[in-house]
């Protein structure tokens, strides 16, 4: 059976699949065809359900639930984790809703979070994550909202942080902070999707043991070629609950869904998960 499989460039996803892109854990007989994009190209093909199985926001999964099922393995989730707003300089004389604000998608939970801390922005903009913090730098916009290897490399180029949109989550609901996850599509076989999650588990398993193993593959596709930053930004987003969310990481998810959008019922919270 042939599979599509999206994922991200970053040095989490290309740390935790590449056993797998490598063929270095048993497949259980798929074949997969990796696709590789900017996490809000992911959102948006997840929107039109171009993928079999798929990253994406956990913002933009809210929408896609008759569409996919979370897998258990794979996640963006922890603590010290989220979105930085950043400025040129201090912001101190103008209000944070008033600044022309660049964030890397609509559909990302970068973005989620952002609105849940300023709720009455005027002005935000797309952007690609990585140009973000040339776009403040140059003045093309008042604030960015980093994500990714950018959380590590603002500082070095002069830029100020505003406010830490995770950690300001975090105090506000005594929760982790869920970013991004794995997604398969909810018409596949309930054995196949099994299968999948345990396939990416031993994927992720097989990166902890060995994490040296896949540095090419990751180096290849990083956006911050300096290794530092890359095992920096592999250490800050790939932890225990990429290998499996557990109850608390499920529960993490649950809180995100039911604070950002208050609509969100019990009943849409049920049959989230491949069991």
């Amino acid at each position: 059976m042939k599979l599509t499989f999206a994922f991200s460039p970053c040095p989490n996803d290309t740390f935790m699949f590449e056993p797998m892109v490598n063929a270095r854990i048993d497949l259980l007989g798929f074949e997969f065809a990796y696709v590789l994009d900017d996490v809000e190209n992911l959102n948006k093909s997840a929107i039109l359900g171009l993928h079999d199985i798929t990253k994406l926001s956990f913002n933009a999964y809210t929408r896609l639930s008759d569409i996919y099922q979370l897998l258990t393995s794979g996640s963006a989730l922890g603590n010290n984790c989220g979105p930085l707003l950043i400025s040129k300089r201090p912001i101190d004389d103008v209000p944070i809703e008033k600044l022309k604000i660049a964030v890397p998608g609509f559909n990302t939970t970068a973005y989620l979070l952002l609105k849940y801390a300023f709720p009455n922005l005027e002005h935000v903009q797309e952007l690609l994550f990585s140009d973000i913090e040339n776009a403040v730098a140059s003045g093309k916009v008042d604030a960015g909202v980093i994500i990714h290897e950018n959380r590590f490399t603002y500082s070095n180029k002069g830029l100020h942080k505003i406010i830490d949109l995770g950690e300001y989550w975090e105090n506000k609901t005594n929760s982790p902070i869920p970013l991004g996850g794995i997604a398969v599509k909810r018409s596949l076989p309930e054995e196949v999707k099994q299968k999948l999650n345990d396939i990416l588990f031993q994927s992720i398993k097989f990166a902890f043991e060995n994490p040296t193993s896949g540095i090419d593959f990751i180096k290849s596709n990083a956006q911050e070629m300096d290794e530092n930053v890359m095992y920096s930004h592999i250490n800050l987003y790939v932890n225990n609950y990429s290998k499996d969310l557990g109850d608390d990481g499920k529960n993490a998810i649950n809180v995100l869904f039911k604070t950002a959008y208050p609509n969100f019922t019990d009943q849409d919270l049920k049959d989230l998960f491949v069991r």
